[in-house]
């Protein structure tokens, strides 16, 4: 009796009551090593509050705290040829675009989408390193052209958030024909005289920083993004010298005036605001409204007002 009520009774409530913990709810700073719960990391978007680090967001949730109210509109992408060139490395093709697909819960590696922030109507595009890591393929062009498109057709300008490792090279020469592609859809936006603004983020690297995300009006940046074409191993051990510090980073840029704006993601919205009712010619974003009077309290204060008021004598 005393071992089934001190062992084997105890032992059984605690297995039926015992709770799993979620995996997720800490995450690991890449920078400082700060464990960060994940509700407080989601509403500083993503970036660490001990050291500043901005760490991956995905696009759908980029938009989520760019759009007023986070509310937009996805604007559609023609779909590509699923295999053109019936690659095959270590996986196949199409393996590793449904691997991809699971992992991101997303269609491809950039999401467009149109809405307003401070209530002036855009046209945006951004890019997902975490669908094989950005690479810029023959659907990444279609939504470029889609987005500039829309954004021609609805007299808006075009707001792209560039991260990518480059060309995807499953798609060869096919990948690398976006290059001039995604060039002939920014010139679509100059030649109707409409803003283009690029949002550099980490990392931004290969044929999409020698396209269209340096073609733009604005260019800003995100602290300590990578930005380059040739990565700094590769010009290392090619000119075999020490590279300075900070080389290729958003900052060493800016110094050297490849950067207009390096600014951190929890103040972009409010400078994207700024920037684009500028370049639009529009006055400064009304930041809040008062409520519409009472009526009745209104004819109250007029009828006040009439009483108050000196009266003519002889």
């Amino acid at each position: 009796m005393n071992w089934i009520t001190n062992y084997v009774r105890p032992r059984i409530n605690s297995i039926f009551s015992r709770r799993e913990v979620p995996e997720n709810l800490w995450r690991k700073c890449d920078e400082c090593g700060t464990m960060l719960f994940h509700r407080e990391l989601s509403d500083n978007l993503n970036v660490c509050n001990n050291c500043g680090h901005h760490m991956h967001i995905t696009p759908r949730d980029r938009f989520l705290a760019l759009f007023d109210g986070g509310i937009f509109t996805e604007v559609a992408v023609p779909e590509p040829l699923a295999d053109p060139l019936k690659f095959r490395d270590q996986k196949r093709y199409p393996d590793r675009m449904k691997a991809a697909q699971k992992t991101t819960s997303e269609k491809e590696a950039m999401l467009v989408a149109a809405g307003e922030i401070g209530r002036t109507p855009i046209v945006a595009a951004a890019q997902d390193f975490s669908f094989m890591a950005g690479s810029m393929g023959m659907y990444v062009g279609n939504a470029i052209i889609a987005a500039a498109e829309e954004a021609v057709k609805l007299k808006r300008p075009l707001v792209l958030f560039s991260a990518a490792g480059g060309a995807r090279m499953q798609e060869g020469i096919l990948s690398l024909m976006q290059m001039p592609r995604t060039t002939v859809a920014v010139q679509m936006l100059k030649e109707a005289g409409l803003p283009y603004i690029v949002v550099l983020t980490h990392p931004t690297t290969g044929g999409v920083t020698a396209s269209y995300a340096m073609l733009g009006d604005v260019h800003i940046s995100e602290p300590n993004a990578l930005i380059c074409f040739a990565g700094p191993r590769v010009i290392e051990q090619t000119i075999r010298e020490k590279l300075p510090e900070g080389f290729q980073r958003a900052e060493y840029l800016l110094d050297h005036g490849m950067l207009d704006r390096v600014i951190p993601r929890t103040e972009m919205r409010e400078e994207l605001i700024k920037i684009t009712r500028m370049l639009l010619g529009l006055p400064p974003q009304i930041v809040g409204d008062l409520p519409a009077p009472d009526k009745s309290e209104q004819a109250a204060n007029d009828a006040n007002g009439a009483a108050d008021a000196p009266t003519s004598g002889t």
